[in-house]
């Protein structure tokens, strides 16, 4: 039954209850009495009525100055009367006759009206149960949508900073459109292309490009729709999918999020065996069974690698494992070049420069950045976005926006000028830390103050020395209020928090203490995997003790290592948290000079004019000042 017809009934329904309605309301409020015929007759000839109408064998009597289109008074039914018509005129009754047959389809109607009633509900309820996401009697059909040529199209030409990517995913177009070239020399198209990476980085976006560039069918479905709250339902569905692959072959399946039903197996307690499980059985028999798939390419996507199962990931079903990781600072330049097409821009406006800025910004960051900026200049009716909106930007991304309503004493704005002149100035005299990229006062987020510090270069590994010094770091803001202010705040619970994690990362992980090069407990399982249970401790009571007692000693050792530039430069903190409070704001720049103007010392480190950083990234060093019960303090970048 096609749409029209569906439409054309339930209106028609909608028209039988209408007159239903009105036919009950006039029941409802009618004045007509029934009578006899020979009490009809005497009230004609008392003179009762001036008119009658006669249909059939019912007659309607009006009573005598009722107004046009009120109910008859009464009404009765005539036998074989001939006298009828003859009294009627002598008692001078206006008589007027109409067919019997007329108005007998709405009788009709009206007596249908409840059966059609019926069928009508039960027609609209079936519509709605196969609308939207309560399709009861389709519960086993794939709900992917397949891309039509005529939607919006995203190419490679969209997508920026993961060239490596693009070439994998372009052998793969390559090979549907000219299948011979690779087959004459005994090659197979690989079943499966699995990308994996950190959120917004591109996956999705790369999906949509094969999908722009792929002149084929492309089916797309997240892998939360397999799985329903009916047994059996995901399953068929797999079924489904790949049945509607097969008959479009060759074609491209995504499946976003896929983690969603290709966890790993067995993390039901007891061995149990769930709806997901058997989801992902179904899926991997579809990926590489009996019955082959040639045509049909599965695309997926995850940012939780590690959760998938084994049989999942081996080749024959995913062939290919293609990393999407954070871009370097040419692949964020491309990346900002790629969102600034639609934007006008001003002269000043460097977009390398902006790459430089923001290492570890993956592609939606960058995004986000861009779009920051835009906005910020609208804000103020620029014609163009300048580079100010682009640092304004960074800055809100980076730091969070600012809490210029919130209302500080002139002690708490004090002691938070000193806490973040403590993380500049050791960050200044430490050979191994980051530079300084912005100091500030202002309330951002949840902090209360930042000290904020950008690597010359994208980073992959980190050295002891380095951490050492950033433990060093973290340590300045409790030194600037002990020394300086002689009173410690909550201010450092944060720097704390991370220095010690840092720490113990370093015994634990990274061998860099004197317990020597050796790891010290196991990863801990997922809780939804089931292995968090069979969880041991790899080492005795006497080694945790070490293990304290060496992150203690590290951190210790951190502590002195700050104060002692703390004490011997604190002519240069003053001076520092002075300027601060006068201006909440200062930049990297600015503390390096008034650093050379009171101790004479030179700060080397600067951002270099052409760097070539050639790595991915981690987060940008933020180090954080907040007093009150809010997280604060150093984020710093570690090897995962």
């Amino acid at each position: 039954m096609n749409t029209t017809v569906k439409n054309i009934l339930l209106w028609m329904v909608i028209l039988v209850v209408i007159l239903l309605l009105f036919r009950v309301v006039d029941v409802g409020r009618t004045t007509t009495s029934t009578v006899g015929f020979s009490e009809f007759l005497e009230m004609v000839k008392k003179g009762d009525l001036d008119r009658v109408t006669i249909r059939g064998q019912e007659i309607r009597g009006y009573k005598k100055g009722s107004p046009e289109g009120r109910e008859p008074g009464v009404r009765t039914y005539a036998p074989a009367y001939n006298e009828l018509t003859s009294d009627l005129m002598k008692a001078n009754v206006k008589i007027t006759a109409e067919e019997p047959g007329q108005g007998s389809f709405l009788v009709i109607l009206l007596q249908w009206a409840p059966i059609l009633f019926l069928i009508g509900l039960w027609i609209f309820i079936m519509r709605q149960m196969q609308t939207g996401g309560n399709r009861a009697m389709q519960f086993g059909k794939s709900r992917a949508k397949m891309l039509t040529p005529n939607q919006k199209k995203v190419t490679f030409k969209d997508v920026a900073g993961c060239e490596e990517a693009k070439e994998e995913l372009s052998e793969i177009i390559d090979f549907l459109k000219e299948p011979a070239k690779f087959q004459k020399l005994g090659g197979k198209i690989p079943k499966g292309v699995i990308m994996m990476g950190p959120p917004g980085t591109g996956k999705t976006l790369l999906a949509r490009a094969v999908a722009g560039e792929a002149n084929v069918p492309f089916f797309t479905i997240s892998g939360s729709d397999f799985v329903e709250m009916f047994v059996g339902v995901g399953a068929s569905r797999v079924r489904d999918l790949f049945e509607q692959g097969k008959k479009s072959a060759p074609c491209i399946i995504f499946i976003d999020e896929i983690d969603a039903v290709g966890r790993h197996r067995g993390a039901g307690l007891g061995g149990g065996h769930d709806e997901r499980e058997q989801t992902l059985n179904a899926l991997l028999v579809e990926m590489d069974g009996f019955e082959g798939n040639d045509g049909v390419i599965l695309v997926a996507a995850t940012n939780r690698p590690d959760v998938l199962d084994p049989a999942l990931l081996r080749p024959g079903r995913f062939d290919r494992r293609v990393v999407v990781d954070r871009p370097d600072v040419k692949g964020r330049e491309g990346i900002l070049k790629v969102h600034t097409r639609a934007i006008p821009m001003s002269d000043d406006v460097d977009l390398s420069v902006v790459a430089r800025g923001t290492p570890g910004f993956a592609g939606a960051d960058l995004a986000n950045l861009v779009n920051e900026a835009a906005l910020a200049a609208a804000r103020v009716d620029k014609k163009k976005v300048d580079m100010v909106d682009f640092n304004y930007a960074k800055d809100k991304v980076l730091m969070g926006a600012e809490r210029k309503s919130m209302v500080m004493s002139d002690e708490e704005k004090r002691v938070t000028a000193y806490h973040e002149g403590g993380h500049a100035l050791i960050a200044s005299f430490e050979e191994y830390t980051d530079p300084l990229h912005k100091v500030t006062i202002i309330p951002r987020g949840r902090a209360l103050g930042l000290t904020q510090q950008l690597p010359l270069e994208d980073k992959y590994t980190y050295s002891k020395e380095y951490i050492e010094a950033e433990l060093a770091v973290m340590m300045g803001g409790r030194l600037a209020e002990e020394v300086c202010i002689g009173r410690i705040t909550t201010g450092a619970s944060n720097d704390f928090e991370k220095a010690t994690e840092l720490a113990r990362r370093m015994v634990c992980e990274w061998g860099m203490s004197e317990l020597g090069p050796m790891s010290f407990g196991r990863p801990e399982g997922e809780v939804f995997l089931g292995r968090d249970f069979s969880r041991q401790p790899d080492y005795s009571e006497d080694t945790a003790r070490k293990i304290d007692a060496e992150v203690n000693r590290i951190v210790t050792a951190s502590y002195a290592r700050g104060k002692k530039i703390i004490v011997e430069h604190r002519a240069a903190l003053e001076e520092i948290a002075k300027v601060l409070l006068e201006r909440e704001s200062l930049d990297g720049e600015e503390i390096y000079a008034i650093i050379k103007r009171i101790t004479g010392h030179e700060v080397a480190k600067r951002p270099p004019v052409k760097p070539e950083p050639p790595k991915p990234t981690a987060p940008a060093t933020v180090t954080q000042k907040d007093e009150g019960a809010a997280p604060a303090g150093g984020l710093i970048p570690v090897p995962a």
